[in-house]
């Protein structure tokens, strides 16, 4: 009686519903009645299959799969329906009227719900579509097109009884809820018409599925085309061969098991897992290295990264760029002040005192910032990875992470503005892996690792290129520190003799 009462009924209100056909439940004869019910599957003598709008039907006890685990409630709910189509009273037959009619309305709005974003008109226009999903409408259909390639669970199939199972719509749409929102997975039960164990396997599977097709396309290095744009741009922000910045972010773990409580707490007194991150100045994401405890700082996380192996392997592209009279040979990244002094490391100066200093420090912290920025729109953009982590295997978390990222810059790709320099270079471009003959003989290839090894930890480079860059910028700025200053001094001056 309890679900009855959630449709109005056994409240002790008045009884009086409208109906579909026209006209009050109590002013149609009975056996007009039991024909409009007829129409929506109930009492017309075969085996009644009408969906029951909690789930399942009350007849065959059939359980659809966002109501498993409710064997009780549906076998009592189909003892209800048995008693009242066995029933001669007219109250009965307004009960089964009503419950049928609540029944079609939750079916259509189901069904509104879904079509309403994907059909050939939708009702919402694209700008609405693009901040509940965080993507635009091709985007995210390049997405479901891609994913059903891949993986046959996001096919649309029918079960041992031919009805139709969940649309790879549902699946992908409450997937993105709840990497967009950071919800609970049962929070789109009732949007999507989806049970919380299937929407955690269908995200589960969603970032699987990203993860293992787009990551080597979104997920990779700079090429060479890449680099040459990245120089480009950087060299007219004062920063002729930065390749972007660096630095890493927590992600606390709500769920993380007792034992480990220990390892992963850091600074913040609770548990955490690392991303490192290097991002350029339209927020592409260009290196991810998640998992670390929170434990670790930023040269632990270093240490135990992948940025450098590339170029101690031989095999990054050259970067070639001269300052203040200086050659260099590899580029560098901006960071902070936690970072080791080596030659692919820019720092800024703590507490300068010359004025040339003083504005090397400011602009240094300011492009530095690109990182910070490409942090704050991830978590922005998808915000369960702003909130506490709720699952409790690593595995699950890494792909979230990375699938978060890739999604990440392919909306940047997909958004990228058409006026901003150097757009016709394609970030699309995947290097070929260049194959790397074994050999049990002493051969150069090892040598030249140990001396990339070093001229990548070079202290020396660093200062040097520190002290170059800071009179670099000071000469790009010095015309108009000094136009700025013969302006102050002539105003003087003309006041001076004004009150003369």
């Amino acid at each position: 009686m309890g679900d009855l009462q959630t449709v109005g009924i056994g409240d002790g209100k008045p009884r009086r519903q409208a109906w579909p056909w026209g006209g009050s439940l109590s002013s149609r004869p009975r056996s007009a009645r039991m024909g409009d019910l007829q129409t929506v599957g109930i009492g017309h003598g075969k085996a009644w299959r009408q969906a029951w709008p909690w789930g399942g039907s009350l007849q065959c006890g059939w359980v659809s799969p966002s109501s498993r685990g409710r064997g009780p409630r549906d076998y009592q709910m189909r003892e209800m329906e048995m008693a009242l189509l066995e029933s001669d009273s007219d109250d009965d037959v307004e009960i089964l009227s009503i419950l049928a009619m609540e029944d079609e309305r939750l079916k259509r709005r189901a069904s509104i719900n879904i079509t309403s974003w994907f059909n050939y008109s939708p009702v919402f226009p694209s700008y609405i579509f693009r901040r509940r999903f965080r993507m635009s409408r091709p985007l995210f259909f390049r997405l479901q097109s891609a994913l059903e390639a891949y993986d046959p669970y996001f096919i649309q199939k029918r079960n041992a009884a031919g009805t139709l199972g969940l649309s790879s719509l549902q699946k992908m749409t409450a997937a993105l809820r709840i990497l967009a929102y950071g919800v609970a997975a049962d929070s789109t039960d009732e949007y999507v018409r989806i049970g919380e164990s299937t929407a955690v396997e269908s995200l589960k599977k969603f970032v699987k599925a990203v993860v293992n097709i787009f990551s080597e396309e979104y997920l990779r290095s700079p090429n060479s085309n890449d680099i040459a744009r990245l120089l480009a741009v950087n060299e007219k922000r004062g920063f002729p061969g930065m390749l972007g910045s660096i630095d890493c972010m927590h992600w606390k773990w709500k769920n993380c098991p007792t034992a480990w409580k220990g390892q992963y707490t850091g600074h913040s007194r609770e548990p955490t897992l690392i991303l490192e991150a290097i991002a350029s100045y339209d927020r592409w994401i260009w290196h991810a290295f998640f998992g670390l405890p929170g434990s670790h700082n930023d040269i632990n996380v270093l240490e135990h990264s992948s940025v450098f192996t590339e170029l101690a392997q031989g095999r990054a592209p050259p970067v070639n760029y001269s300052i203040n009279g200086h050659d260099y040979t590899m580029g560098y990244y901006l960071a902070d002040g936690i970072y080791p002094q080596w030659s692919t490391f820019v720092k800024t100066i703590s507490a300068p005192v010359e004025a040339k200093k003083k504005h090397f420090a400011r602009v240094q912290e300011a492009c530095r910032k690109d990182v910070e920025c490409a942090f704050g729109i991830l978590q922005a953009r998808f915000s369960i990875v702003r909130g506490p982590a709720r699952f409790w295997d690593e595995a699950t978390l890494n792909d979230i992470m990375k699938a978060c990222i890739i999604l990440h810059n392919m909306i940047i790709e997909d958004e990228r503005d058409s006026n901003e320099v150097q757009q016709d270079d394609d970030y699309e471009q995947v290097p070929e892996s260049i194959p790397i003959p074994v050999s049990r003989e002493p051969t150069i290839e090892v040598q030249n690792f140990i001396q990339s090894h070093i001229r990548i930890r070079d202290r020396e480079t660093h200062s040097q290129l520190q002290a170059d860059l800071v009179e670099h910028l000071w000469q790009l700025t010095w015309p108009i520190i000094r136009l700025s200053s013969f302006n102050f001094h002539a105003c003087i001056i003309y006041l001076c003799y004004s009150l003369l």
